[in-house]
């Protein structure tokens, strides 16, 4: 009778596993608990025999299990409503990535299910209300930016569409396309005002998705007729860039930004903010009233988000005003090290097994970009154990030798991970 060598693993950092096949599905977001996402054990090619025996089970590197293994149908269901809003937010293919892990013998499939928008979302504005101080010798073909534009949280057809505006007496709408492909929302003025005749004007901008059936949003806008003020601000560049560096403390400039106005006094005065938007950009930036000085004022995480654009506004006294675009992109430190985890091991292995068996399957990540996220691991200690990288994050602790109980009945294996920043 064989006798059984002991495993004992001591972890430093982390790995990944391996990789024996792959399969994708596309669902819908917003499926009942329990609906079927796919016959994983028909696509893949197993028994469902196999299935049991092998214990199988899904493994998901973040840990948040929106979809279940039904081993005696052999089929994936939903566990967990699924948004893919709150999920992925704009970012498209949007696709949960994870694991179906078998043993006796070990395998391991990655399985990929893309999430299908649909149009649950309808626009809308951060603000029911906006207004305006305009001058009554503004000039016909006079612009007003409507900075606050509608958000939408579906993305292609279902997200947001198109603008209008009610009525058009005074003002028309125009759409002009930003190099971040969104559009700036402008009224124009299309006839003189004549404060002596109205001086308060009430108008209703509506925003509408593509979806099926149609969703709308709808925002008041009040504008007050003022007297002389010819001469709206304009910004000296349409796009200010700067770069930053991850985990820079609050209170460090970023950059200023400038707008001009020809008008003197109190009309040419002029002061800038920072747009509303979908992200909450003034919890991390503030701008000078003004000098327009952009400063940081919370934490920025590469990890997180990798570039910011800011919509920022000048006005000046009489209500007219100009927009443009802070861009920042944060550089990266290396501040995250290796996370790992054991995918599946063996604590006992029958001497004289041949070299190459699977002793265990990790995983590793390292969030950090570069050399700062390229991982090394190793084996400490001469063992006859070897370390294989067998994907991209992905390791194999396999046996380098048949092993023999005689000359050593039990291995202690520390394993240890480290990046390259």
């Amino acid at each position: 009778m064989k006798g059984q060598v002991g495993l004992l693993f001591f972890i430093a950092v982390l790995s990944f596993g391996t990789a024996s096949g792959q399969i994708s599905y596309s669902i819908p977001e917003e499926m009942k608990v329990g609906s079927l996402v796919g016959n994983v054990a028909q696509d893949i090619g197993l028994e469902l025999k196999r299935l049991v025996s092998g214990k199988a089970r899904i493994h998901s590197a973040d840990g948040v299990a929106y979809i279940e293994l039904n081993k005696e149908r052999g089929v994936l269901v939903i566990r967990d409503r699924i948004d893919r809003e709150a999920l992925c937010g704009e970012t498209t293919p949007c696709a949960l990535h994870f694991q179906l892990i078998l043993e006796n013998p070990m395998e391991l499939f990655r399985i990929a299910v893309e999430i299908v928008d649909i149009n649950d979302n309808a626009p809308s504005f951060a603000s029911n209300e906006k207004y305006f101080e305009i001058s009554e010798s503004a000039v016909v073909g006079s612009k007003f930016v409507l900075v606050d534009k509608a958000i939408d949280a579906d993305i292609g057809l279902n997200g947001l569409q198109s603008y209008s505006i009610t009525p058009t007496d005074n003002f028309v709408l125009q759409l002009e396309k930003q190099i971040d492909g969104s559009k700036k929302v402008e009224m124009i003025l299309q006839k003189p005002l004549d404060r002596e005749n109205s001086e308060q004007i009430p108008l209703q901008l509506s925003a509408f998705d593509g979806g099926e059936p149609q969703m709308s949003g709808t925002m008041q806008i009040h504008v007050t007729v003022l007297d002389v003020n010819d001469n709206s601000p304009h910004f000296t560049k349409p796009v200010y860039k700067a770069t930053l560096t991850e985990n820079s403390p609050k209170g460090t400039s970023v950059m200023t930004v400038s707008a001009s106005d020809k008008d003197k006094g109190s009309n040419g005065e002029i002061y800038y903010s920072i747009s509303n938007s979908k992200h909450r950009f003034s919890e991390l930036f503030k701008i000078d009233l003004t000098s327009g000085e952009v400063t940081l004022v919370g934490n920025i995480d590469y990890e997180k988000n990798k570039h910011y654009q800011v919509d920022i506004e000048a006005i000046d006294n009489g209500g007219l005003s100009d927009s443009s675009k802070i861009m920042v992109d944060v550089i990266d430190v290396n501040d995250n090290r290796p996370l790992i985890n054991v995918l599946s091991k063996s604590d006992n292995i029958v001497e004289d097994s041949p070299p190459d068996t699977v002793i265990a399957m990790l995983s590793v990540s390292d969030p950090d970009s570069a050399e700062n996220g390229e991982v090394e691991c190793s084996i400490i200690g001469i063992i006859p154990f070897k370390i294989q990288s067998t994907l991209n994050g992905f390791y194999s602790l396999v046996t380098d030798v048949a092993l023999d109980r005689e000359v050593a009945s039990q291995y202690n294996v520390t394993v240890t991970c480290s990046d390259k920043g």
